[in-house]
Protein backbone atom coordinates (compact mmCIF):
# COMPACT_ATOMS: atom_id res chain seq x y z
CA UNK A 1 0.00 0.00 0.00
CA UNK A 2 0.89 3.62 -0.71
CA UNK A 3 2.55 5.63 2.83
CA UNK A 4 0.16 8.24 3.44
CA UNK A 5 0.43 11.70 2.09
CA UNK A 6 3.14 13.46 4.38
CA UNK A 7 1.06 16.72 4.21
CA UNK A 8 -2.55 14.82 6.18
CA UNK A 9 -0.28 13.46 9.00
CA UNK A 10 -0.54 15.62 11.91
CA UNK A 11 1.98 18.38 12.67
CA UNK A 12 4.27 17.20 16.34
CA UNK A 13 2.45 20.47 18.28
CA UNK A 14 4.26 21.42 21.52
CA UNK A 15 1.69 22.13 24.58
CA UNK A 16 3.15 26.10 24.29
CA UNK A 17 2.21 26.21 20.30
CA UNK A 18 -1.52 23.71 21.00
CA UNK A 19 -2.07 26.73 23.57
CA UNK A 20 -1.14 29.62 21.09
CA UNK A 21 -4.08 27.76 19.24
CA UNK A 22 -6.45 27.13 21.89
CA UNK A 23 -6.34 30.71 22.42
CA UNK A 24 -6.77 32.14 19.13
CA UNK A 25 -9.34 30.14 18.60
CA UNK A 26 -10.97 31.56 21.33
CA UNK A 27 -10.22 34.98 20.89
CA UNK A 28 -12.37 34.32 17.55
CA UNK A 29 -15.07 32.54 18.99
CA UNK A 30 -18.15 34.94 17.92
CA UNK A 31 -16.63 35.39 14.73
CA UNK A 32 -16.35 32.00 14.16
CA UNK A 33 -20.03 31.18 15.32
CA UNK A 34 -21.11 34.13 13.11
CA UNK A 35 -19.56 32.63 10.13
CA UNK A 36 -21.20 29.47 10.98
CA UNK A 37 -24.68 31.23 11.08
CA UNK A 38 -25.27 29.86 14.74
CA UNK A 39 -28.24 31.75 16.53
CA UNK A 40 -28.24 34.61 18.61
CA UNK A 41 -28.28 32.95 21.70
CA UNK A 42 -25.64 29.73 20.71
CA UNK A 43 -21.78 30.94 21.89
CA UNK A 44 -18.49 28.27 20.86
CA UNK A 45 -15.95 26.98 23.40
CA UNK A 46 -13.19 25.75 22.29
CA UNK A 47 -12.30 21.91 23.54
CA UNK A 48 -9.32 20.88 21.22
CA UNK A 49 -6.90 21.77 18.35
CA UNK A 50 -4.93 19.75 16.07
CA UNK A 51 -2.61 20.65 13.28
CA UNK A 52 -1.80 18.24 10.27
CA UNK A 53 1.51 19.22 8.50
CA UNK A 54 0.46 20.97 5.67
CA UNK A 55 -1.25 23.22 8.18
CA UNK A 56 -4.76 22.42 8.14
CA UNK A 57 -6.05 23.11 11.71
CA UNK A 58 -9.05 20.86 12.71
CA UNK A 59 -10.64 23.04 16.09
CA UNK A 60 -13.56 21.17 18.13
CA UNK A 61 -15.50 23.02 20.03
CA UNK A 62 -18.31 22.52 22.58
CA UNK A 63 -21.69 24.88 22.27
CA UNK A 64 -23.84 26.93 24.87
CA UNK A 65 -27.76 27.73 24.34
CA UNK A 66 -28.63 30.96 26.20
CA UNK A 67 -25.70 30.22 28.73
CA UNK A 68 -26.50 26.57 28.89
CA UNK A 69 -24.44 23.29 27.91
CA UNK A 70 -25.34 21.61 24.87
CA UNK A 71 -24.76 17.97 25.69
CA UNK A 72 -24.38 16.38 21.82
CA UNK A 73 -23.71 20.09 20.31
CA UNK A 74 -20.00 19.75 19.73
CA UNK A 75 -18.98 20.45 16.29
CA UNK A 76 -15.63 20.79 14.72
CA UNK A 77 -14.56 23.39 11.99
CA UNK A 78 -11.57 22.48 9.15
CA UNK A 79 -9.24 25.23 8.03
CA UNK A 80 -7.06 25.34 5.30
CA UNK A 81 -3.57 26.99 6.42
CA UNK A 82 -4.32 29.94 5.19
CA UNK A 83 -7.64 30.52 7.46
CA UNK A 84 -10.42 29.51 4.78
CA UNK A 85 -12.75 26.88 6.24
CA UNK A 86 -12.77 23.32 4.32
CA UNK A 87 -15.16 21.92 5.97
CA UNK A 88 -17.67 21.96 9.39
CA UNK A 89 -18.34 18.51 10.90
CA UNK A 90 -21.41 18.62 13.64
CA UNK A 91 -23.08 16.37 15.91
CA UNK A 92 -26.07 18.03 15.50
CA UNK A 93 -27.40 18.94 12.27
CA UNK A 94 -30.54 20.56 13.35
CA UNK A 95 -30.87 24.36 14.37
CA UNK A 96 -30.56 24.41 18.04
CA UNK A 97 -33.57 25.60 19.76
CA UNK A 98 -35.64 24.67 22.62
CA UNK A 99 -39.10 26.56 23.64
CA UNK A 100 -37.75 27.54 26.81
CA UNK A 101 -35.13 27.84 29.14
CA UNK A 102 -37.49 27.63 32.19
CA UNK A 103 -38.28 23.75 33.79
CA UNK A 104 -41.11 22.96 34.87
CA UNK A 105 -39.63 19.83 37.38
CA UNK A 106 -38.20 20.49 40.18
CA UNK A 107 -34.55 19.49 40.55
CA UNK A 108 -35.01 17.71 44.02
CA UNK A 109 -37.35 15.59 42.18
CA UNK A 110 -34.82 14.75 39.38
CA UNK A 111 -32.37 13.79 41.52
CA UNK A 112 -34.44 11.80 43.55
CA UNK A 113 -35.47 9.49 40.36
CA UNK A 114 -31.83 9.53 39.14
CA UNK A 115 -30.68 8.03 42.56
CA UNK A 116 -33.25 5.27 42.27
CA UNK A 117 -31.80 4.56 38.53
CA UNK A 118 -28.43 3.90 40.32
CA UNK A 119 -30.35 1.85 43.23
CA UNK A 120 -31.30 -0.56 40.38
CA UNK A 121 -28.77 -0.85 38.90
CA UNK A 122 -27.14 -2.00 42.03
CA UNK A 123 -24.97 1.13 43.06
CA UNK A 124 -24.29 0.80 46.91
CA UNK A 125 -24.20 4.48 48.64
CA UNK A 126 -25.64 5.98 45.86
CA UNK A 127 -25.32 9.74 46.67
CA UNK A 128 -26.07 12.62 44.33
CA UNK A 129 -22.30 14.29 43.54
CA UNK A 130 -23.90 17.83 43.54
CA UNK A 131 -27.53 19.35 42.80
CA UNK A 132 -28.87 18.59 38.78
CA UNK A 133 -27.30 21.12 36.35
CA UNK A 134 -29.58 22.42 33.66
CA UNK A 135 -28.57 21.50 29.89
CA UNK A 136 -29.72 21.37 26.53
CA UNK A 137 -29.74 17.90 25.75
CA UNK A 138 -29.45 17.38 21.73
CA UNK A 139 -27.15 13.90 21.73
CA UNK A 140 -30.09 12.29 20.08
CA UNK A 141 -31.37 14.95 17.54
CA UNK A 142 -34.10 16.80 19.27
CA UNK A 143 -32.82 19.28 21.22
CA UNK A 144 -34.70 19.66 24.70
CA UNK A 145 -34.39 21.79 27.91
CA UNK A 146 -33.10 18.80 30.42
CA UNK A 147 -31.37 17.93 33.95
CA UNK A 148 -27.98 16.40 34.32
CA UNK A 149 -27.30 14.74 37.64
CA UNK A 150 -24.57 12.91 38.22
CA UNK A 151 -24.52 9.91 41.16
CA UNK A 152 -21.48 8.63 43.21
CA UNK A 153 -20.91 5.63 45.15
CA UNK A 154 -20.28 2.34 43.90
CA UNK A 155 -21.27 0.11 41.53
CA UNK A 156 -21.76 -3.61 42.06
CA UNK A 157 -18.34 -4.98 41.73
CA UNK A 158 -16.40 -2.21 43.86
CA UNK A 159 -16.09 0.17 40.84
CA UNK A 160 -16.85 3.84 41.47
CA UNK A 161 -20.39 4.75 40.52
CA UNK A 162 -20.59 8.32 38.21
CA UNK A 163 -23.52 7.53 36.66
CA UNK A 164 -24.82 10.47 34.00
CA UNK A 165 -29.00 11.00 34.23
CA UNK A 166 -30.29 13.25 31.56
CA UNK A 167 -34.04 14.05 32.85
CA UNK A 168 -36.80 16.00 30.54
CA UNK A 169 -36.82 19.25 32.22
CA UNK A 170 -40.31 19.69 31.29
CA UNK A 171 -41.57 16.51 31.89
CA UNK A 172 -39.51 14.80 33.95
CA UNK A 173 -39.22 11.85 32.18
CA UNK A 174 -35.93 9.81 32.06
CA UNK A 175 -33.98 10.21 28.69
CA UNK A 176 -30.90 9.13 28.90
CA UNK A 177 -28.00 7.38 31.21
CA UNK A 178 -24.24 6.39 30.78
CA UNK A 179 -21.76 5.71 33.39
CA UNK A 180 -18.89 8.25 33.68
CA UNK A 181 -15.90 5.81 34.70
CA UNK A 182 -14.74 4.23 31.88
CA UNK A 183 -13.37 0.42 32.47
CA UNK A 184 -11.78 -2.58 30.97
CA UNK A 185 -12.80 -4.81 32.83
CA UNK A 186 11.37 -1.69 36.89
CA UNK A 187 11.29 -5.42 37.57
CA UNK A 188 7.41 -5.46 36.60
CA UNK A 189 5.10 -8.51 36.49
CA UNK A 190 3.96 -8.38 32.82
CA UNK A 191 6.58 -6.92 30.92
CA UNK A 192 9.99 -8.07 33.04
CA UNK A 193 13.03 -5.65 33.12
CA UNK A 194 11.86 -2.14 32.28
CA UNK A 195 13.28 1.36 32.60
CA UNK A 196 11.32 3.99 34.41
CA UNK A 197 11.02 7.07 34.32
CA UNK A 198 11.49 8.31 38.60
CA UNK A 199 12.46 11.41 40.37
CA UNK A 200 15.12 11.61 43.18
CA UNK A 201 14.07 13.44 46.20
CA UNK A 202 16.88 13.71 48.29
CA UNK A 203 18.17 10.63 49.25
CA UNK A 204 15.47 8.46 48.11
CA UNK A 205 13.55 8.48 45.00
CA UNK A 206 9.86 8.42 44.00
CA UNK A 207 7.79 7.11 40.93
CA UNK A 208 7.51 10.30 39.29
CA UNK A 209 8.33 10.31 35.85
CA UNK A 210 9.49 13.89 34.97
CA UNK A 211 10.05 13.66 30.99
CA UNK A 212 6.76 13.02 30.58
CA UNK A 213 4.79 15.48 32.35
CA UNK A 214 5.45 14.49 36.09
CA UNK A 215 3.34 11.16 35.83
CA UNK A 216 3.10 10.22 39.30
CA UNK A 217 2.31 6.38 40.45
CA UNK A 218 0.46 6.26 43.96
CA UNK A 219 -0.16 2.92 46.06
CA UNK A 220 -3.90 2.94 47.65
CA UNK A 221 -2.84 0.20 49.60
CA UNK A 222 -6.22 -1.49 49.14
CA UNK A 223 -7.98 1.53 49.73
CA UNK A 224 -10.99 2.94 47.47
CA UNK A 225 -10.95 6.64 47.63
CA UNK A 226 -8.46 9.29 47.50
CA UNK A 227 -4.92 9.22 46.02
CA UNK A 228 -2.82 7.28 48.41
CA UNK A 229 0.69 7.34 49.03
CA UNK A 230 3.22 7.93 46.68
CA UNK A 231 5.64 5.06 45.97
CA UNK A 232 9.55 6.16 47.57
CA UNK A 233 12.01 4.54 47.40
CA UNK A 234 15.64 4.50 49.30
CA UNK A 235 16.78 2.55 45.91
CA UNK A 236 16.41 3.24 42.27
CA UNK A 237 15.03 0.01 41.85
CA UNK A 238 10.94 -1.16 41.66
CA UNK A 239 9.47 -4.31 42.29
CA UNK A 240 10.81 -8.09 42.25
CA UNK A 241 8.37 -9.15 39.62
CA UNK A 242 5.99 -10.94 41.78
CA UNK A 243 2.65 -9.75 42.85
CA UNK A 244 3.39 -9.83 46.34
CA UNK A 245 5.93 -6.92 46.26
CA UNK A 246 3.74 -4.18 46.40
CA UNK A 247 5.96 -2.19 44.10
CA UNK A 248 5.91 -5.03 41.44
CA UNK A 249 2.00 -3.55 40.27
CA UNK A 250 3.42 0.25 40.44
CA UNK A 251 6.09 -0.66 38.05
CA UNK A 252 3.97 -2.42 35.54
CA UNK A 253 1.58 1.14 36.37
CA UNK A 254 4.52 3.26 35.39
CA UNK A 255 5.75 1.51 32.33
CA UNK A 256 2.46 0.99 31.10
CA UNK A 257 1.75 5.09 31.75
CA UNK A 258 5.49 5.73 29.65
CA UNK A 259 4.94 3.79 26.99
CA UNK A 260 1.17 5.15 26.46
CA UNK A 261 2.82 8.36 26.65
CA UNK A 262 5.78 7.60 24.30
CA UNK A 263 3.52 5.85 21.46
CA UNK A 264 1.10 8.88 21.66
CA UNK A 265 3.68 11.88 20.88
CA UNK A 266 6.22 9.66 18.53
CA UNK A 267 3.28 8.13 16.66
CA UNK A 268 0.39 10.67 16.53
CA UNK A 269 2.49 14.18 17.34
CA UNK A 270 0.21 14.66 20.24
CA UNK A 271 1.87 15.31 23.90
CA UNK A 272 0.16 13.85 26.78
CA UNK A 273 -3.44 12.87 26.89
CA UNK A 274 -5.00 15.78 26.30
CA UNK A 275 -2.32 17.49 24.59
CA UNK A 276 -1.10 19.71 27.21
CA UNK A 277 2.07 18.16 28.28
CA UNK A 278 0.24 17.38 31.54
CA UNK A 279 0.18 13.92 33.07
CA UNK A 280 -2.39 12.11 34.21
CA UNK A 281 -1.57 9.92 37.50
CA UNK A 282 -2.04 6.37 38.27
CA UNK A 283 -3.32 4.37 41.21
CA UNK A 284 -2.56 0.61 41.94
CA UNK A 285 -3.93 -1.97 44.77
CA UNK A 286 -7.53 -0.58 44.46
CA UNK A 287 -9.81 -2.29 46.77
CA UNK A 288 -9.77 -5.97 47.72
CA UNK A 289 -9.48 -8.51 45.12
CA UNK A 290 -10.96 -5.68 42.60
CA UNK A 291 -10.89 -7.76 39.22
CA UNK A 292 -10.68 -4.73 37.27
CA UNK A 293 -8.80 -1.48 36.34
CA UNK A 294 -10.50 2.12 35.03
CA UNK A 295 -10.38 5.44 33.96
CA UNK A 296 -11.72 8.47 35.56
CA UNK A 297 -11.57 11.87 33.86
CA UNK A 298 -12.87 13.80 36.91
CA UNK A 299 -9.30 13.39 38.33
CA UNK A 300 -7.55 12.47 35.21
CA UNK A 301 -6.37 8.90 36.61
CA UNK A 302 -6.62 5.81 36.37
CA UNK A 303 -6.85 3.02 38.63
CA UNK A 304 -5.80 -0.87 38.59
CA UNK A 305 -7.19 -3.70 41.14
CA UNK A 306 -5.55 -6.34 42.15
CA UNK A 307 -7.62 -9.29 40.88
CA UNK A 308 -8.69 -12.41 41.92
CA UNK A 309 -7.16 -13.04 45.43
CA UNK A 310 -5.22 -9.69 44.93
CA UNK A 311 -2.49 -12.78 43.35
CA UNK A 312 -2.94 -11.21 39.79
CA UNK A 313 -2.76 -7.13 39.56
CA UNK A 314 -4.96 -5.74 35.95
CA UNK A 315 -1.48 -3.58 35.16
CA UNK A 316 -0.63 -5.01 32.09
CA UNK A 317 0.50 -3.16 29.10
CA UNK A 318 -2.49 -3.11 26.62
CA UNK A 319 -4.31 -2.59 29.88
CA UNK A 320 -2.86 0.42 30.16
CA UNK A 321 -2.90 1.84 26.85
CA UNK A 322 -6.54 0.88 27.33
CA UNK A 323 -7.59 3.10 30.05
CA UNK A 324 -5.55 6.22 29.13
CA UNK A 325 -6.96 6.07 26.14
CA UNK A 326 -10.37 6.51 27.37
CA UNK A 327 -8.71 10.23 28.28
CA UNK A 328 -7.68 10.50 24.82
CA UNK A 329 -11.19 10.18 23.76
CA UNK A 330 -12.91 12.43 26.09
CA UNK A 331 -10.18 14.83 25.28
CA UNK A 332 -11.23 14.61 21.46
CA UNK A 333 -14.57 12.99 19.89
CA UNK A 334 -16.24 12.79 23.50
CA UNK A 335 -17.70 9.79 22.53
CA UNK A 336 -20.75 8.69 24.78
CA UNK A 337 -20.19 5.84 26.95
CA UNK A 338 -23.08 4.21 25.89
CA UNK A 339 -25.00 2.55 22.73
CA UNK A 340 -23.09 2.55 19.36
CA UNK A 341 -20.75 5.62 20.82
CA UNK A 342 -20.22 3.45 23.81
CA UNK A 343 -19.08 0.59 21.48
CA UNK A 344 -16.45 3.00 19.86
CA UNK A 345 -15.20 4.50 22.56
CA UNK A 346 -14.31 1.26 24.33
CA UNK A 347 -13.33 -0.13 20.78
CA UNK A 348 -10.79 2.73 20.83
CA UNK A 349 -9.34 1.82 23.87
CA UNK A 350 -8.78 -1.88 22.45
CA UNK A 351 -7.14 -0.53 19.43
CA UNK A 352 -5.04 1.98 20.80
CA UNK A 353 -3.92 -0.52 23.69
CA UNK A 354 -3.23 -3.14 20.93
CA UNK A 355 -1.73 -0.60 19.21
CA UNK A 356 0.87 0.45 22.32
CA UNK A 357 1.93 -3.43 22.91
CA UNK A 358 3.21 -3.42 19.50
CA UNK A 359 4.92 0.15 19.59
CA UNK A 360 6.29 -0.83 23.09
CA UNK A 361 8.21 -4.26 21.40
CA UNK A 362 8.18 -5.61 24.62
CA UNK A 363 10.20 -9.06 24.34
CA UNK A 364 8.06 -10.44 27.50
CA UNK A 365 5.08 -8.38 25.80
CA UNK A 366 5.27 -8.88 22.41
CA UNK A 367 2.63 -7.15 20.40
CA UNK A 368 -1.29 -9.28 19.23
CA UNK A 369 -4.84 -8.61 18.74
CA UNK A 370 -5.77 -10.09 22.22
CA UNK A 371 -7.20 -8.09 25.01
CA UNK A 372 -6.01 -8.81 28.34
CA UNK A 373 -4.28 -12.18 27.16
CA UNK A 374 -1.85 -11.68 30.53
CA UNK A 375 -3.76 -10.59 33.28
CA UNK A 376 -5.81 -14.23 32.85
CA UNK A 377 -8.72 -12.70 34.05
CA UNK A 378 -11.12 -16.06 33.83
CA UNK A 379 -8.25 -18.23 35.17
CA UNK A 380 -8.16 -20.48 32.35
CA UNK A 381 -5.68 -18.29 30.20
CA UNK A 382 -7.86 -17.08 28.20
CA UNK A 383 -7.86 -13.41 26.93
CA UNK A 384 -10.49 -10.69 27.52
CA UNK A 385 -11.17 -10.03 24.22
CA UNK A 386 -10.56 -11.34 20.62
CA UNK A 387 -10.03 -8.85 17.44
CA UNK A 388 -9.70 -10.79 14.71
CA UNK A 389 -13.25 -12.78 15.77
CA UNK A 390 -14.91 -10.63 18.87
CA UNK A 391 -17.28 -13.22 19.09
CA UNK A 392 -15.11 -16.13 20.63
CA UNK A 393 -15.56 -13.94 23.90
CA UNK A 394 -19.32 -15.70 23.70
CA UNK A 395 -20.88 -12.27 23.80
CA UNK A 396 -19.26 -9.71 21.46
CA UNK A 397 -20.61 -9.09 17.73
CA UNK A 398 -18.53 -9.89 15.04
CA UNK A 399 -20.72 -7.83 12.55
CA UNK A 400 -22.82 -4.70 12.88
CA UNK A 401 -26.52 -5.14 13.52
CA UNK A 402 -29.91 -2.66 14.06
CA UNK A 403 -29.66 -4.32 18.16
CA UNK A 404 -25.59 -3.82 18.52
CA UNK A 405 -26.34 -0.65 20.41
CA UNK A 406 -28.36 -2.91 22.94
CA UNK A 407 -25.16 -4.58 23.76
CA UNK A 408 -22.92 -3.66 26.79
CA UNK A 409 -20.44 -1.17 25.09
CA UNK A 410 -17.81 -3.76 26.10
CA UNK A 411 -19.26 -6.08 23.61
CA UNK A 412 -20.74 -3.88 20.73
CA UNK A 413 -17.11 -2.75 20.29
CA UNK A 414 -16.28 -5.90 19.03
CA UNK A 415 -17.80 -4.38 15.58
CA UNK A 416 -15.03 -1.47 15.35
CA UNK A 417 -12.32 -4.16 16.88
CA UNK A 418 -13.01 -6.37 14.09
CA UNK A 419 -12.35 -3.96 11.71
CA UNK A 420 -9.34 -2.61 12.82
CA UNK A 421 -8.18 -6.45 12.94
CA UNK A 422 -9.04 -6.81 8.69
CA UNK A 423 -8.68 -3.38 8.45
CA UNK A 424 -4.76 -3.69 9.82
CA UNK A 425 -4.18 -7.55 8.97
CA UNK A 426 -6.91 -8.72 6.28
CA UNK A 427 -9.35 -11.54 6.46
CA UNK A 428 -8.03 -15.59 6.82
CA UNK A 429 -5.90 -17.36 8.67
CA UNK A 430 -2.81 -15.46 9.60
CA UNK A 431 0.03 -15.82 11.91
CA UNK A 432 1.37 -12.86 13.71
CA UNK A 433 4.33 -12.72 17.05
CA UNK A 434 3.55 -16.73 17.06
CA UNK A 435 -0.28 -16.23 17.49
CA UNK A 436 -3.08 -17.90 14.64
CA UNK A 437 -5.82 -15.39 13.72
CA UNK A 438 -8.37 -16.50 11.23
CA UNK A 439 -11.04 -13.81 10.90
CA UNK A 440 -14.03 -14.24 8.80
CA UNK A 441 -16.30 -11.35 7.01
CA UNK A 442 -19.31 -10.79 6.90
CA UNK A 443 -20.27 -11.26 3.35
CA UNK A 444 -17.94 -14.20 2.71
CA UNK A 445 -15.59 -12.34 0.49
CA UNK A 446 -12.03 -11.37 1.56
CA UNK A 447 -10.26 -7.89 2.70
CA UNK A 448 -7.12 -7.42 2.14
CA UNK A 449 -6.08 -4.84 4.94
CA UNK A 450 -3.45 -1.67 4.77
CA UNK A 451 -1.18 -2.57 7.42
CA UNK A 452 -1.24 -1.85 10.97
CA UNK A 453 0.51 1.43 11.22
CA UNK A 454 -1.86 2.98 8.56
CA UNK A 455 -4.79 1.60 10.16
CA UNK A 456 -3.70 3.41 13.18
CA UNK A 457 -3.05 6.62 11.59
CA UNK A 458 -6.32 6.18 9.52
CA UNK A 459 -8.47 5.64 13.13
CA UNK A 460 -6.81 8.77 15.01
CA UNK A 461 -7.41 10.69 12.52
CA UNK A 462 -10.78 10.09 12.35
CA UNK A 463 -11.56 10.24 16.05
CA UNK A 464 -9.78 13.44 16.78
CA UNK A 465 -10.39 15.37 13.58
CA UNK A 466 -14.20 13.88 12.33
CA UNK A 467 -15.87 12.05 15.00
CA UNK A 468 -18.16 13.70 17.44
CA UNK A 469 -19.81 12.49 21.04
CA UNK A 470 -22.74 10.82 19.30
CA UNK A 471 -21.20 9.37 15.97
CA UNK A 472 -22.41 5.54 15.37
CA UNK A 473 -21.50 3.08 13.20
CA UNK A 474 -22.66 4.60 9.93
CA UNK A 475 -20.95 8.22 11.36
CA UNK A 476 -17.63 6.31 12.13
CA UNK A 477 -17.75 4.74 8.51
CA UNK A 478 -18.03 8.55 7.46
CA UNK A 479 -15.39 9.87 9.59
CA UNK A 480 -12.74 7.04 8.78
CA UNK A 481 -13.15 7.50 5.09
CA UNK A 482 -12.50 10.93 5.69
CA UNK A 483 -9.52 10.44 7.58
CA UNK A 484 -8.30 7.85 4.37
CA UNK A 485 -9.14 10.33 1.68
CA UNK A 486 -7.02 12.83 3.41
CA UNK A 487 -4.29 10.04 4.04
CA UNK A 488 -4.12 8.21 1.14
CA UNK A 489 -6.44 9.87 -1.78
CA UNK A 490 -10.03 10.04 -2.15
CA UNK A 491 -10.89 6.93 -4.51
CA UNK A 492 -6.99 5.24 -3.61
CA UNK A 493 -6.59 1.42 -3.32
CA UNK A 494 -6.41 2.33 0.49
CA UNK A 495 -9.52 4.26 0.67
CA UNK A 496 -11.52 1.80 -1.35
CA UNK A 497 -10.12 -1.05 1.15
CA UNK A 498 -11.18 0.80 4.31
CA UNK A 499 -14.51 1.31 2.52
CA UNK A 500 -14.82 -2.50 2.01
CA UNK A 501 -13.22 -3.35 5.37
CA UNK A 502 -16.73 -1.72 6.63
CA UNK A 503 -18.67 -3.62 4.47
CA UNK A 504 -17.01 -6.74 6.09
CA UNK A 505 -18.27 -5.81 9.40
CA UNK A 506 -21.69 -4.95 7.51
CA UNK A 507 -21.17 -1.61 7.91
CA UNK A 508 -22.57 0.35 4.30
CA UNK A 509 -22.05 -1.90 1.52
CA UNK A 510 -18.77 -2.69 -0.87
CA UNK A 511 -17.25 -0.11 -3.49
CA UNK A 512 -15.79 -0.95 -6.39
CA UNK A 513 -12.62 0.60 -7.60
CA UNK A 514 -12.50 4.53 -9.32
CA UNK A 515 -15.71 5.23 -6.67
Amino acid sequence: HAAPVAGALPAQLSPAQRGKLIRAAGAATAATAKELKLGAQEKLLVKDVSRDADGTTHTRYARTLDGLPVLGGDLIVHEAKGGAVKGVTKAQTRQLKVATTTAKVAPSAVSAKALSSARSLGASKAAADKAPRKVVWAADGTPRLAYETVIGGLQKDGTPNQLHVITDATTGEQIFQYQGIENGIGNTEYSGKVTLGTTASGSSYTLTDGGRGGHKTYNLNHGSSGTGKLFTNSTDTWGNGTPQNAETAAADAAYGAAETWDYYKEVHGRTGINGDGVAAYSRVHYGNSYVNAFWDDSCFCMTYGDGSGNAAPLTALDVAGHEMSHGVTAATAGLIYSGESGGLNEATSDIFGTAVEFYSNTAEDPGDYLIGEKINIYGDGEPLRYMDKPSKDGASADYWSSTVGNKDVHYSSGVANHFFYLLSEGSGAKDVNGVHYDSPTYDGKSVPGIGRKNAEKVWFKALSQYMTSSTNYAAARTATLKAAADLFGQGSATYNTVANTWAAVNVGSRVSAGK
